[in-house]
């Protein structure tokens, strides 16, 4: 036995073994399957709260300028005109159809066109009022507001009311994009030479519509940019053939002329005019998410770890007391 300075008996460290270990889990164990039980179903429970989200993936190519006969055309008549660099339309890279996509002003036509708003935000949305829902319920939060920005309006008179300003309780268009942002993924292959458009939502079917309207916007709106562009290059070329005499220099104009044409008749049919249509989106069969089953399974692996942490915790407390007890206890025999 081992004494310390003042003679008192005090215990080593004690050994532990793996039997010392099971000990503590048998006699915590209802700890742990409480915690087990308990963790486990409310997952199970939140997971069949989740509405179930399905993805729509559409994939398309673009449509390059075989050989850069275009390019070279524009690079020609610039060195020997010595006129501005003309853009020839029609053959946009894959960086620029992902921008597109991703814009802003390409976005919000969807939502105009295909008025969206109403399909995103349904459970703010009443089909048969075909209307959206108001609470008519008392607010006091909303008073407050607008109190607020009548004081504002009081104090600042020369600062007129924000452009577009909706109705309160109604989605905006903003609120829409904000929207698509977490619904709607691009993304680039840069060795295949594709882009994937998937959009995930709570409707199958409206989900591919989403993914098509996608790919219906980008092509009409590359068509109507590609038809201005070339009308206003055709009517730049037309100038500068009037002030050129020689003849080369005039035929090279008559090429990119003739190029511009070609370029807005092409944009008319519109069909794979910048960009083909690979794998046309369709309507999925299965969700992606949430997986209850992987949930589930994680809730319990980390129930488990989580009860027996706990478990060993609460052991090493009593361990620490009973000692704190036992070296009272011989203190006051040493001292009696």
């Amino acid at each position: 036995m081992q004494y310390n300075s003042k003679g008192i008996p005090s215990e080593g460290e004690d050994e532990r073994t793996l039997l010392d270990y099971w000990r503590v889990l048998v006699k915590h164990r209802r700890l742990i399957a409480v915690i087990v039980i308990v963790s486990v179903f409310a997952t199970v429970i939140y997971s069949l709260l989740q509405t179930n989200i399905y993805q729509s993936k559409a994939v398309i190519a673009p449509v390059s300028d075989s050989g850069g006969r275009s390019r070279r055309l524009a690079a020609l008549a610039s060195r020997l005109t010595g006129m501005p660099r003309i853009n020839l339309p029609g053959t946009a890279s894959s960086s620029e159809i992902v921008a597109l996509l991703n814009s802003t002003i390409l976005r919000r036509k969807i939502i105009e066109k295909y008025n969206l708003l109403p399909v995103i935000f349904y459970e703010q949305w009443d089909e048969e009022k075909n209307d959206w829902k108001k609470e008519d319920s008392f607010n006091p939060f909303r008073l407050v507001g607008d109190l607020v920005g009548y004081v504002s309006r009081l104090l600042r008179p020369d600062e007129s009311a924000p452009a577009g300003e909706e109705e309160e309780g109604v989605p905006s268009v903003w609120d829409g994009l904000r929207a698509l942002d977490n619904m709607v993924r691009i993304n680039d292959n840069i060795d295949r030479n594709t882009i994937e458009v998937s959009v995930e939502f709570h409707d199958p079917k409206e989900a591919a519509a989403i993914a098509g309207y996608f790919l219906t916007t980008l092509n009409s709106h590359m068509s109507e940019e590609a038809k201005r562009v070339a009308e206003t290059n055709r009517k730049y070329l037309e100038e500068q053939l009037e002030r050129t005499a020689d003849p080369f220099i005039k035929q090279k104009i008559y090429s990119l002329i003739a190029r511009q044409i070609e370029t807005s008749m092409m944009a008319e049919v519109k069909e794979n005019f910048a960009f083909k249509v690979l794998d046309p989106p369709t309507v999925p069969d299965r969700k992606i998410k949430p997986k209850r089953s992987l949930m589930v399974i994680i809730s319990f692996i980390l129930s488990v770890f989580a009860g027996v942490f706990i478990a060993f915790f609460l052991e090493n407390i009593e361990r620490a007391r009973q000692k704190e007890r036992s070296l009272s206890i011989r203190m006051e025999d040493v001292d009696a």
